[in-house]
């Protein structure tokens, strides 16, 4: 794929992450990719759901291995506005996804280069490909602009 279907995707993906900040969720978005064809979405919901699985990626996983009729997602591509989390990543490695293209790299929990690298540890058997930096500026500007207002309400209330 060229960068311009990077980024646009990665728009896509940066819609669904403005539909959790609009949720109040933590702003991350993903897509799963297909043949250019977006097959799955998600946002982040682990407040709605009460569900700490309920990641964007894990989200867009379900919804694509519904779409394709398996839990083996070949030949596409996950789409995150932030660097994946351990939890996504290893979903990612389970579902056979080719490769990986995110925003923003999590110093926190990033499991794609930033703290971990499961998309290519040699003891699992699939690897998959990382691209990172698609839209950075982006996808941390929405996440700064998120805990920039959580900070806000925090001090009103206190």
């Amino acid at each position: 794929m060229q960068n311009f279907d990077h980024e646009y995707f990665m728009q896509s993906a940066l819609n669904e992450a403005q539909k959790a900040f609009e949720q109040s969720e933590v702003p991350i978005g993903a897509v799963i990719v297909h043949e250019n064809k977006i097959i799955g979405r998600g946002y982040n919901r682990t407040i709605a759901l009460k569900d700490a699985t309920a990641h964007a990626e894990m989200l867009a996983i379900t919804s694509a291995a519904e779409q394709m009729g398996d839990w083996r997602l070949e030949k596409t591509m996950l789409f995150s506005t932030i660097e994946p989390c351990t939890m996504c990543a290893g979903a990612a490695v389970l579902s056979r996804i080719d490769t990986i293209v995110y925003g923003a790299k999590d110093p926190k929990f990033g499991a794609c280069g930033s703290i971990f690298n499961v998309p290519d540890e040699k003891k699992l058997n699939h690897r998959i490909e990382v691209i990172s930096g698609v839209m950075e500026q982006e996808a941390a500007e929405l996440m700064q602009l998120f805990f920039r207002e959580v900070r806000k309400k925090k001090e009103r209330t206190q």
